[in-house]
């Protein structure tokens, strides 16, 4: 396949004869890249599979944090203070900054071309009580991004879902313990959970958008209102995936029963109170805790963080790749997990 970030027509050509063979009846979006190439040109694949992904409108709608926040509102769902960067701030309050846009493409940035696709820099945390250089932020982004008020909790929460045209037809929650950085970011510790509030909310969200297909919603829980505060929706198959599974949510297999038009032999049940790791995250997280500050989280001792994985190692022996039955799916993750930061310039 093309490299999207190379060659977005090329790869969006290649995708379209994947689909065209007799012996393929849908598609997979695992990256943002491929649910956007999917749903911008959803009629061309529509001729030859089955398309359980949202159209190029809703996805947009999602993919724009200031628009999907908007939705948010309309829904009953709590949300961080959230603006435009040049529009008025106090800064003495704290900030972080981020991407207005999930992904950089023609659809959504005036000077992208529609064979261009890039992924936006990771979030800025600021210092409070100094105005941030406007400039200097939207060159690194590459577009206007956003601020948005600091939630102080690493907690975070999953709701993940299956929508078959506004309905659901499946879904699964889990809390993460420990991100790729203590500040946060994508899991490397979680724990399957069940929380009907959770739920309620998740739902909220999805049926107002009338969501069809996959999506991982993420939150933070405001510690002082207890309050779930959306973050973000991922329009695809989330990074968890092999541990979502473990706890007996079967999401490929559901999302293949939902393409073949047997979304009623779904069964989503699944083990509350399991917890796995992913090694990656968790080497990355020590990463952070030696080489990386965050002016707004708090970071743990080195002590601390180590002993905490180890713990937590003994106490879950259970891993979305390391096998030592078949190493190779942890070996391709590692390579995979190269290449993404190859790509995004944090390895020259």
């Amino acid at each position: 396949m093309p490299d999207p970030y190379e060659n977005l027509l090329g790869f969006k050509s290649a995708l379209e004869s994947i689909a065209m063979r007799p012996d393929v009846a849908t598609i997979i979006p695992v990256r943002d890249v491929d649910v956007y190439v999917l749903a911008k040109y959803k009629s061309d694949f529509a001729a030859h599979v089955a398309t359980p992904w949202p159209d190029l409108e809703t996805l947009r709608q999602v993919h724009d944090r200031v628009e999907l926040f908007d939705i948010a509102e309309d829904a009953g769902v709590s949300t961080p203070d959230t603006r435009l960067l040049d529009e008025p701030t106090d800064w003495n309050r704290e900030w972080i900054v981020k991407a207005r846009y999930a992904i950089l493409v023609d659809e959504y940035v005036d000077q992208y071309g529609p064979e261009q696709f890039d992924s936006p820099p990771k979030t800025e945390y600021l210092q409070p009580g100094i105005e941030p250089d406007y400039e200097v932020l939207e060159r690194a982004m590459g577009h206007r991004p956003i601020v948005q008020e600091y939630v102080p909790t690493t907690d975070e929460y999953g709701f993940f879902a299956l929508y078959d045209h506004g309905e659901p037809v499946a879904t699964f929650q889990h809390r993460q313990i420990r991100g790729y950085s203590y500040a946060g970011g994508a899991s490397s510790f979680r724990e399957s959970i069940r929380i009907p509030e959770l739920e309620e909310t998740g739902r909220a969200l999805l049926d107002e958008l009338e969501w069809h297909g996959l999506a991982m919603v993420e939150f933070l829980r405001d510690d002082e209102t207890g309050e779930f505060k959306l973050m973000e929706i991922n329009p695809r198959f989330w990074s968890s995936l092999p541990f979502s599974i473990q706890a007996g949510a079967d999401f490929p297999y559901y999302y293949w029963l939902l393409a073949t038009d047997r979304k009623d032999h779904i069964d989503h049940e699944y083990e509350a109170g399991m917890a796995g790791h992913l090694l990656r995250g968790e080497l990355l997280y020590l990463r952070s805790v030696l080489f990386e500050e965050y002016d707004l989280a708090e970071k743990p001792p080195l002590s601390q963080a180590t002993g905490d994985i180890a713990r937590t190692i003994v106490e879950h022996p259970r891993f979305d790749y390391a096998s030592l039955d078949d190493p190779r799916p942890f070996i391709r993750d590692l390579w995979n997990a190269y290449d993404e930061y190859k790509h995004r310039g944090t390895i020259k």
